[in-house]
């Protein structure tokens, strides 16, 4: 009786270690065959975007680097699934696999830096004349793949439905992450459309509101102006979508307006005269569209003449702007004191109605 069992439970241990030893020479033989799978998956997927790559107008997206880096994803989450197969990643976190986990963070890192490499080549190809117009497109291209990236992530590590009820279940906080979201988003929505509109660039000196200066960044949610004083202005893109703007340099040639005023008893055709020699010899002023001078209005204190002279935009900006303005204004000023032209101060004639009397009185004396 004790030999039988004895048989027994050996040959019970014996088919136990055969079970064991054969579903661990399974999982070995799946995790080799998923790591081999994903290999040569990786090397024919990387042969085909060279290859690609050499005769794509996509180059930007397509080239040896993001080939090389789809190969290294390939390949590090074929390696993450042969651990899973062996058992190694089967740790749960919050009723998703450890596996998916590390697969969802793949899977956005290499997204990553797929689009930084991508943006970096885009900018690194561009012309200098097109490098504003260029820099907007590669960083509107890079948050878009990366966002696109983020939900993939996310549904592949299986928290995209619960993603809802997290914030839900967070309350207050929740409302507020939602109210912060919105205006993210409207400023996202916003610098999409004002690429496609092109109100300005890179480099183009606006005005917005009562903000002046230099477009230094336009980035997805905000663009930065640079004021003629260094002062450096961050905008939402949604209230800049929504502003007047005002571009003073996206045409070549600005009108300059300058006033001038003469005494009344001078003769206002030779004053216009005598201006629009100075503009005619000034390098400054262009001479088509031609210059015009002409009387505007009969001031109280002088007879006002307004200058329209175009000039090169640049030279109508910022600094620029008080060096033209203060040339124009001593040449002019130069020339009609040669010609005997009066600029009268500010004046102004009293009449009454009844002579002024005089009345001198004398000092009274002091009685005491």
């Amino acid at each position: 009786m004790g030999a039988a069992n004895s048989t027994s439970f050996w040959n019970q241990g014996v088919l136990g270690r055969k079970i064991l030893f054969t579903l661990t020479t399974g999982a070995v033989v799946k995790a080799v065959l998923i790591l081999m799978v994903g290999l040569v998956i990786a090397k024919v997927l990387r042969r085909y975007l060279l290859s690609l790559a050499r005769t794509t107008k996509y180059v930007w997206i397509i080239n040896e680097d993001t080939a090389s880096t789809i190969h290294n994803m390939v390949v590090v989450v074929a390696l993450v699934y042969s651990l899973d197969a062996l058992g190694v990643l089967s740790i749960t976190v919050a009723g998703t696999s450890l596996s998916n986990i590390l697969v969802a963070f793949l899977v956005f890192y290499f997204s990553y830096v797929l689009a930084k490499k991508s943006k970096d080549y885009i900018i690194m190809r561009s012309s200098k004349q097109k490098l504003p117009e260029v820099q907007l497109k590669a960083k509107l291209y890079y948050y878009t793949f990366v966002t696109l990236a983020f939900f993939m992530a996310l549904n592949i590590a299986g928290l995209s439905g619960r993603l809802s009820t997290i914030i839900a279940a967070a309350g207050i906080t929740g409302i507020v992450l939602g109210f912060s979201a919105q205006t993210v988003v409207a400023n996202f929505i916003s610098g999409i459309f004002m690429y496609f509109d092109k109100p300005l660039r890179i480099g183009d000196a606006v005005r917005i509101g009562d903000f002046e200066g230099i477009v230094h960044d336009i980035r997805i949610l905000s663009t930065r102006i640079r004021q003629w004083d260094g002062t450096l202005v961050r905008i939402p893109n949604e209230k800049l979508f929504n502003s007047e703007i005002i571009n003073l340099q996206k045409y070549p040639a600005r009108r300059a307006e300058i006033t001038v005023g003469i005494a009344y008893k001078e003769d206002a055709q030779k004053a216009i005269d005598t201006i629009m020699k100075v503009l005619e010899e000034e390098p400054i002023v262009l001479a088509e569209p031609e210059p015009r001078v002409y009387v505007r209005e009969l001031g109280d204190s002088s007879v006002n003449i307004t200058i329209w002279a175009w000039v090169p935009s640049e030279l109508w900006l910022g600094q620029n702007l008080l060096r033209s303005k203060y040339r124009l204004l001593q040449k002019i000023k130069e020339a009609l004191d040669r010609e005997g032209i009066e600029i009268p101060f500010p004046q102004r004639v009293n009449w009454f109605a009844e002579a002024l009397r005089v009345k001198i009185e004398e000092p009274k004396e002091d009685s005491s």
